[in-house]
């Protein structure tokens, strides 16, 4: 009997105008390709920025494709990317009853992620004050989402502020969001100020660059500048690092594998139900597709393809 091809990685992102953002992504997926040369591997964005993923998947199909693992590079839960390429299976699934697919889990908050962010927080510090880790019961982080109408994913950023701060020295950890959530970013430093900080590191919890890590930046610096008394630093985003690029293959194979923290797939019923997560959504609902209106872009849906296995490949459209 003939061993069937691996499932193909679909690595999904939000999607975002700025160029540089973008092509962090693509970054990720051809470093995942350089150092996974065996595994199949597509990636594209869900809105504003090529390769989009809109149609991929039935071209897939129609080219042999049976088998899929989309891990979206979201740190949280009910991304409009996930969704999106969620929704075009089921229909896939439909047509292709011998199909199947899984997703994986987010990405965040992991403990590999959360050194990483440690790590961003020691570089803010060091670099720009000359400080070591050890001031770190003088410095308070303000984590900072990108935001949801979706309370439970927006939770996970209250989630992943208190595992950075467990055992680790600060004097706290709040949290803000930049799109679609409060407090926003100002009201977070108000917040920390209320509590007594004078020293504040601002650490965006986004996994790339882009529109939204910049207006991150924007918005700490014009808040710092009206209030000199209080220190204030920026910190940057979790980046390609190898921490990040290890994780999307631990999700792929968790997905692929299976077992207890698998989230969802093709065998489960609520997938295919229009008012699944990530699928149909229906108002009211905790957990639905939701929109960035001051996110990155608008939505162009999914779409890409490989010329062969083994590699990352991008198309402009």
């Amino acid at each position: 009997m003939t061993t069937p091809p691996p499932a193909l990685l679909v690595a999904a992102g939000h999607g975002t105008r700025d160029e540089a953002g973008a092509e962090a992504f693509r970054d990720v997926v051809r470093e995942l390709g350089r150092r996974h040369p065996g595994l199949p591997i597509v990636g594209g964005f869900a809105e504003a920025a090529p390769p989009p993923l809109d149609g991929a998947v039935s071209e897939l199909v129609e080219r042999g494709v049976r088998r899929f693992a989309v891990v979206p590079l979201a740190l949280g839960p009910a991304g409009r990317a996930e969704g999106e390429v969620l929704a075009e299976l089921a229909r896939e699934l439909e047509r292709h009853p011998e199909s199947s697919y899984t997703c994986g889990r987010p990405l965040g908050p992991h403990p590999a992620l959360l050194s990483v962010l440690e790590r961003r927080l020691d570089e803010a510090l060091g670099s720009v004050t000359g400080r070591t880790p050890g001031d770190r019961a003088e410095v308070t982080v303000l984590l900072v989402g990108r935001g949801s109408t979706d309370p439970e994913t927006n939770a996970e950023v209250h989630r992943a502020a208190r595992l950075l701060w467990e055992g680790r020295g600060y004097a706290g950890v709040e949290t803000a969001f930049v799109s679609s959530a409060a407090p926003d970013v100002p009201s977070g430093l108000d917040r920390c100020v209320r509590l007594g900080a004078r020293r504040i590191v601002v650490l965006p919890y986004l996994p790339l660059g882009g529109v939204l890590p910049d207006r991150v930046r924007q918005q700490t610096e014009g808040w710092a500048a009206a209030r000199p008394e209080i220190e204030v630093r920026s910190a940057d985003v979790i980046g390609p690092e190898p921490e990040l690029l290890d994780l999307v293959v631990e999700r792929y194979r968790e997905a692929v594998e299976g077992g207890p923290r698998m989230n969802r797939d093709s065998r489960d019923p609520a997938v295919h139900d229009s008012t699944a997560p990530g699928v149909g959504g229906t108002a009211g609902l905790p957990r639905q597709p939701h929109a960035h209106p001051d996110g990155d872009g608008h939505h162009h849906g999914l779409g890409h393809h490989p010329h062969h296995w083994g590699h990352a490949h991008f198309h402009a459209h």
